[in-house]
């Protein structure tokens, strides 16, 4: 199980090093980034950050790169296109977060852990689903296909997966915070803040 950021990017983006990388891939977060793959995650959730910016914020600053981090630093409620994607290697089956999903909404995990019901992640044509039975997890790469494949394990195989997850997190929160002191530097503290935030984790010491 990881925590994945989806990539696309704003045409011609200049204001840092960034890495090549599929349009609409998944990139992994965790500890093990170059810096140039953290800076490409920086500027996707910046970007994802400065759609729909109301009127009621103030103007858009002049300089660039203050103007592209204005939604990351002014928004209060962050999202992320993404989510946790879990591969099954002895199978090859992988799920995939759907298109209703965010990086944001990764502790809806521990509270479906807990609760149990039903975790919906899509809508069609591609439904991945989470369901609780009982002391299994069946994750459904699409409900919406009658033979769709699954990935089944149990409650306790889950709850170590998102412990993983976690430290895959702070790992990576703890590069940008390395990274931004480098790249940003008038703006590296609130960009980790930021980051943090969006991942409901505290923010590197």
């Amino acid at each position: 199980m990881q925590p994945v950021l989806e990539m696309y990017a704003p045409d011609g983006f200049d204001l840092w090093p960034v890495a090549e990388f599929e349009p609409f891939g998944l990139l992994p977060l965790s500890g093990d980034l170059s810096p140039a793959e953290v800076g490409t995650a920086v500027m996707c959730v910046a970007d994802y950050n400065n759609i729909g910016l109301d009127g009621g914020r103030p103007p858009a600053p002049a300089a660039a790169l203050d103007s592209f981090l204005r939604g990351l630093l002014t928004h209060e409620d962050l999202v992320a296109a993404g989510g946790l994607r879990v591969t099954d290697r002895s199978t090859g089956v992988t799920f995939q977060p759907g298109c209703c999903d965010g990086l944001e909404e990764w502790r809806d995990w521990h509270r479906f852990v807990e609760d149990g019901g039903l975790l919906g992640f899509g809508h069609p044509p591609v439904s991945p689903i989470a369901e609780r039975l009982g002391d299994t997890v069946r994750l459904t790469v699409n409900a919406e296909l009658s033979d769709s494949p699954v990935i089944e394990l149990s409650v306790g195989e889950l709850r170590n997966l998102l412990t993983g997850v976690e430290r895959d997190l702070v790992d990576f929160l703890a590069l940008v915070a390395d990274w931004s002191s480098r790249y940003l530097p008038g703006h590296s503290a609130p960009v980790t803040a930021a980051l943090a935030r969006l991942v409901d984790l505290p923010v590197p010491p």
